[in-house]
């Protein structure tokens, strides 16, 4: 079990404090970064994940590799916190949502009816990714290559040339600080107020430092903050502020 998933599972009765969270704004949209790793939009009330890459564990065994086969419950366990915490109308799931293109067609009814619980009276939007570019089959909701909504543009892959309100993952970003004599590592959402890359929400994804070359000249880095998923809360850190 993750400690995400750990801290899902303790706080699920406890009353949420909004103070955990960091509060920023997208082309002018206010956001909240959640220490879950999920976005949340108050004013239309949207709630976004990114890179959930379910069934990853099980696409790897159809390839011969073992991993721990206990990721896509631990995923929606978080996924089904986040809900809980803020009861969105809408959920919008920014691509590799599932590990391959079977992922969706092939997961266990046990899942299927889960995610079938968290989007009932939502509107639920599964946006495409490499991963698993033909949609997600069978299940709730509408599958898009992109969405344009509330003033925000919504895709899996960040676009080269900047685009003002673009809300994207696939890079998977993470910062690092350092703290008490020694370096602390973690996912975070990237911003720096024209748009934003998400982290991935998947308990067994990795992160790409956000110095790395794949995601030099996404933003002004003179305005780049870092919102750093800790335990329990999110802290943001000026890219300016980081080590890498």
């Amino acid at each position: 079990m993750t400690g995400r998933t750990r801290f899902a599972l303790a706080t699920a009765d406890v009353a949420f404090d909004p103070g955990m969270a960091s509060r920023t704004a997208v082309a002018g949209v206010e956001a909240v970064c959640d220490p879950f790793g999920a976005l949340f939009l108050p004013a239309t009330r949207t709630l976004v994940v990114s890179d959930l890459h379910l069934e990853k564990g099980a696409a790897f065994a159809r390839r011969g590799s073992l991993l721990p086969p206990y990721d896509t419950l631990a995923t929606l366990t978080v996924l089904d916190a986040v809900i809980a915490r803020y009861d969105p109308h809408v959920v919008i799931s920014l691509g590799d949502n599932f590990h391959d293109r079977v992922g969706s067609a092939l997961l266990p009814d046990l899942f299927r009816d889960r995610i079938v619980a968290m989007a009932r009276g939502r509107d639920w939007i599964w946006i495409n990714g490499n991963h698993d570019p033909d949609g997600a089959a069978g299940l709730p909701g509408i599958s898009a290559d992109e969405l344009h909504f509330a003033g925000l543009a919504f895709r899996h892959e960040p676009t080269e040339v900047a685009v003002v309100g673009e809300v994207a993952g696939h890079l998977h970003p993470s910062a690092t600080v350092r703290r008490r004599d020694k370096s602390v590592r973690r996912a975070c959402f990237a911003t720096d107020g024209a748009r934003m890359v998400m982290p991935a929400f998947g308990v067994m994804s990795g992160g790409l430092d956000l110095r790395h070359r794949a995601l030099a000249g996404l933003f002004d880095r003179q305005s780049l903050v870092a919102h750093m998923l800790g335990r329990d809360r999110v802290y943001a850190v000026r890219f300016g502020n980081l080590i890498g």
